[in-house]
């Protein structure tokens, strides 16, 4: 029975025709050489992590406990990166993919590893993926933040690994047979894996995104050349309300040029049960970024509806919002328990995108400042407010860097009591971090998809002890990925507390 359990576990591609192992003998540390060693630890970029005479191995889709062997592919002094060539020993966190194309497809990168061990583990003793991501955040605390004992909690969850994401783009072109694929791109390249359906993303996109790739071709409508810069269709997107099922379908386009397509669009809306609006956006430019400037309606509704928090909010194609709605969820029910908002307290919520935390968190204060870059973001987040009721939320557009002391040093609002992180990967730039230690906010909380960046971040925001690092919640946002969501809470010191000052900028 062990051995079949094992063998339902692994991938047969790395095993020999009889079935047994194929074994490579160890060799010496160049390019091509074939070694075997023990997956110890998971990478922040989804790999395997082996050791080889003291040096790091790489290996992409092994789970920590694997034995295997792997060949060298890119070596450097103390590291090299490996492809796997057989598992000689499977670990028990090994499983089955719920995906068929888990090991071509780059969108998850831990389908093959169990996603948790047992239930309700402590902080420190989660297995599987969970374990591998509290990992991810106390390491990185330990190594680039230098604290000591971190004290970082046990990973949340909401219980649901799969069909969890609300938002789903992608690439589009036409296989050699001149079929419409649309898909993922294989990890570390730009070749698509063609999808019909995606065990994390809702049952309702599987057959839309079959019947839009259907229609795409029998319309003849021309495919992006990313090479050539020609042609219309480059991403076929989706959106759903977690907790409404309202969908919009959005097909990024180079110019929008799609002949008869108002009435393909009715026909969809009419197609699809749920389905609220169609949208085009146009993307001319020669870049990576998915969506262009400029969306508009072609049929229905532009924006879905959504119940999130408490409140009603709509959300367009292209409005940044969490793709994992349960999970943030539980993100607003951290924040309320670690900021402990008082009545009389005032709120900033930097990088605030379209209020997602702020007008939840304004129930409970005084009144809820948002700083945003983008501009449609901040309309929207307006239009939120207005829509629930909210009359102590204001939002202002402009870079962080740029409106923070500005904002949080105006006498209409008083002193900041409170502050919210949540900036991109790359953490906060340094002007952020100066003007919080010298604006000195009582709490502050810190949510970042990134630890590496979030440790810097906290390392410079508590040296000299101006804050103490009380608690931080990695919570799981992506299931089946690497990329692992946390809430870091910081309180200032008591005697800065009491003399805390507002210092004007020169």
């Amino acid at each position: 029975m062990a051995d079949t359990q094992a063998d339902d576990r692994t991938n047969n591609d790395h095993f020999s025709r009889d079935g047994s192992p194929s074994l490579s003998q160890p060799g010496t540390w160049q390019q091509g050489e074939s070694l075997e060693i023990e997956i110890v630890d998971l990478s922040d970029r989804g790999d395997g992590v082996g050791r080889w005479n003291d040096r790091v191995v790489f290996v992409p889709q092994t789970a920590v406990g694997d034995r295997v062997t792997a060949r060298l592919v890119r070596v450097k002094r103390s590291f090299a990166h490996a492809k796997l060539l057989n598992i000689v020993k499977p670990s028990p966190d090994r499983q089955r993919p719920p995906c068929i194309l888990a090991d071509k497809c780059g969108g998850c990168q831990w389908q093959h590893v169990v996603y948790s061990t047992g239930e309700n583990e402590p902080a420190g003793e989660q297995g599987g993926q969970l374990g591998a991501k509290y990992q991810q955040v106390l390491q990185a605390l330990q190594r680039i933040g230098g604290f000591a004992t971190p004290p970082v909690a046990a990973v949340k969850t909401t219980g649901q690994d799969l069909h969890y994401r609300n938002k789903v783009t992608y690439p589009v072109d036409r296989g050699q047979d001149g079929r419409v694929r649309a898909g993922y791109y294989q990890q570390g390249t730009h070749k698509i894996v063609n999808l019909n359906q995606c065990p994390v993303q809702p049952e309702a996109f599987d057959e839309i995104l079959q019947q839009v790739k259907r229609d795409i071709e029998d319309c003849d409508w021309p495919i992006y050349d990313e090479k050539q810069h020609t042609g219309e269709i480059r991403h076929i997107g989706l959106r759903i309300g977690y907790h409404t099922g309202e969908m919009l379908l959005t097909l990024v386009t180079r110019g929008g040029k799609l002949p008869d397509l108002e009435a393909q669009a009715q026909h969809w809306l009419n197609g699809f049960p749920g389905l609220v609006g169609v949208t085009i956006n146009i993307n001319p430019h020669k870049t990576n970024a998915i969506f262009g400037a400029e969306t508009y309606t072609v049929a229905g509704s532009g924006v879905l509806n959504e119940r999130f928090a408490g409140l009603n909010l709509e959300l367009g194609s292209d409005t940044f919002f969490q793709v994992n709605t349960e999970a943030a969820e539980i993100m607003i029910e951290t924040l309320i328990d670690g900021l402990k908002l008082q009545p009389e307290e005032s709120l900033l919520d930097a990088y605030c995108g379209i209020g997602t935390f702020t007008l939840p968190l304004a129930k409970a204060v005084k009144q809820a400042i948002g700083i945003e870059v983008h501009e449609r973001s901040v309309d929207r987040a307006e239009a939120n407010a207005m829509a629930n009721g909210i009359e102590n939320a204001f939002f202002y557009s402009g870079r962080v860097e740029d409106r923070l002391f500005q904002v949080a040093s105006d006498r209409l609002f008083g002193e900041v009591d409170a502050v919210i992180l949540d900036p991109p990967r790359q953490g906060c730039d340094p002007i952020v971090i100066d003007a919080l230690r010298r604006l000195k906010p009582k709490r502050i909380g810190y949510a970042s998809c990134k630890p590496a960046t979030l440790a810097r971040d906290l390392k410079l925001l508590c040296e000299g002890g101006l804050y103490s690092l009380d608690r931080v919640q990695p919570i799981d946002l992506f299931p089946h990925t690497s990329h692992v969501e946390s809430i870091a809470f910081l309180t200032l010191d008591p005697e800065m507390a009491a003399i805390r000052t507002i210092t004007k900028v020169e």
